[in-house]
């Protein structure tokens, strides 16, 4: 590490904003504000994930999704948990529930970093994981299967990072709690200073990696504005999707005197759903002061079972219980999950006058 290697740093870091001048990019105050903004929360995951987070041997949970970091379309009702692993490596996790019903933890290979894809490498949902009374279970993370009956999360020789993905209500909630040791680490390892020159560079390709990547995703679905068809499941399982998630990803697009109307054409029988808006660079909206998902048990339904969300500047009124604020965006992207469905029914959309309303 020397200050050839930190100039390098910095001089990505500066080039890595170009996205956010682009020529299909929105140049409104509001959004060039969030891009850059955008940068800065990208930095931060990156630094968490390739400097302070990447040991395998001592691997520690962190989050790459939460209040005030943001990455592709991140889901307001998931609580995110990330975690450096190695297929070299066995690991324990030992965890307690909390107030969660349904948590997902999956093993994955690759990252935005280096291969910019992270394909699915083994996964279990709560539903299939031996839990205690009390709420408490432990979970067995490694290449090969144990020997012995035990709740065992499976991963590939190439395998290098873990997700855990709680669904919750709009986060009211108390979530789960887990803990992970890897059972044959060898001793701790001073710092050393190669090795630190190599995550620092991987941090600043983690900001290109991320942002170029989404920055591709929200120019694709300007081809269906204002739709919601499906996606690609492939394309969206090899950045880091969920194989139990059915996506519609896409980007809206409203004048101040319209809003959008979402409406499933039926609600098939699954584990949940939702709905949610982001802003242009794919980060959901602030969740924290504002209405901007729904989902199968926050939504109010009509006597015949069917929903409605409206997408829309203001507040509609009494009429309209499932309004999702824009929070003073004109266009972003926006994101439709069946969880765990057996079937996907497709999901209409119409944009109206807010006055037609």
């Amino acid at each position: 590490m020397n200050k050839d290697t930190w100039n390098q740093f910095c001089d990505r870091l500066k080039k890595a904003g170009d996205f956010i001048a682009d020529d299909s990019a929105p140049k409104d105050p509001l959004t060039q504000a969030e891009g850059y903004r955008y940068l800065t929360r990208l930095l931060r995951a990156g630094l968490e994930s390739a400097v302070e987070g990447s040991d395998a041997r001592y691997p520690t949970f962190y989050s790459l999704s939460h209040d005030t970091i943001k990455i592709g379309n991140d889901n307001p009702d998931n609580y995110y948990l990330n975690c450096c692993i190695s297929g070299d490596y066995e690991y324990l996790i030992e965890g307690e529930t909390g107030e969660i019903e349904y948590f997902s933890v999956a093993t994955k290979s690759g990252s935005y970093a280096t291969t910019g894809h992270m394909r699915p490498t083994g996964a279990l949902t709560s539903d299939q994981i031996a839990i205690d009374e009390d709420g408490s279970f432990k979970i067995v993370v490694s290449a090969k299967k144990p020997a012995d009956d035990c709740n065992w999360l499976p991963m590939r020789p190439e395998s290098d990072n873990l997700i855990v993905r709680q669904y919750c209500n709009a986060r009211k909630e108390r979530p789960a709690q887990f803990k992970i040791r890897c059972l044959n680490a060898g001793s701790l390892p001073f710092l050393n200073a190669n090795e630190f020159a190599e995550k620092l560079l991987r941090a600043v390709s983690f900001v290109e990696g991320t942002s170029g990547l989404f920055s591709e995703w929200i120019n694709q679905f300007k081809a269906h504005t204002n739709q919601l068809p499906a996606n690609d499941q492939d394309m969206c399982l090899k950045v880091g999707g969920n194989e139990k998630i059915h996506y519609h990803n896409s980007h809206w697009l409203l004048e101040d005197d319209e809003a959008l109307l979402i409406q499933p054409t039926r609600i098939p029988e699954c584990e949940d759903w939702n709905f949610q808006v982001s802003n242009y660079w794919m980060e959901s909206l602030d969740y924290r002061y504002y209405p901007v998902s729904f989902n199968s048990r926050s939504s109010k339904f009509a006597d015949d079972g069917s929903v409605t969300l409206v997408v829309a500047h203001r507040d509609p009124g009494n009429d309209y219980p499932n309004w999702i604020s824009t929070a003073g965006h004109n266009e972003g992207g926006m994101l439709f999950r069946w969880i765990d469905a057996k079937e996907f029914p497709p999901i209409q959309t119409k944009v109206i006058k807010f006055d037609q309303l």
